[in-house]
């Protein structure tokens, strides 16, 4: 009876070390996400290229910014909150501070081209 508890624990504790790991991948495909909008703010600045007014095209190209930063904050924001409800056990999970670090710095640099592309 024992050895069937132990293979039930096993597997729970492999499906949990899954949804980790999976958690982690969709924190990186929404990172991924945000910085397609960052590509796409660039994009379109090389698109319109001097669109007059230029303030429109400037204002597009922000909302595609400002859409970036969102995405990577509610990307650590969800992977935080899932990680804070498991418990890794041969999976180590990379740590929250970690994905935080990561969005802020993401974040800034999608600033700093909203920033630059304003200044063009």
């Amino acid at each position: 009876m024992s050895s069937s508890n132990e293979l039930a624990k096993d597997r729970t504790d492999w499906a949990e070390d899954r949804t980790i790991l999976a958690n982690e991948r969709t924190f990186a495909g929404w990172m991924r996400t945000g910085m397609a909008a960052v590509a796409l703010a660039v994009g379109l600045r090389a698109v319109f290229g001097e669109f007059d007014p230029t303030w429109v095209a400037k204002s597009i190209a922000t909302i595609f910014i400002v859409l970036a930063v969102y995405i990577f904050w509610a990307a650590q924001d969800a992977a935080c909150m899932t990680l804070g409800r498991l418990t890794d056990n041969e999976a180590h999970a990379q740590p929250r501070n970690r994905m935080r670090i990561l969005s802020v710095v993401f974040a800034f640099g999608a600033v700093a081209v909203g920033g630059i592309l304003w200044a063009l």
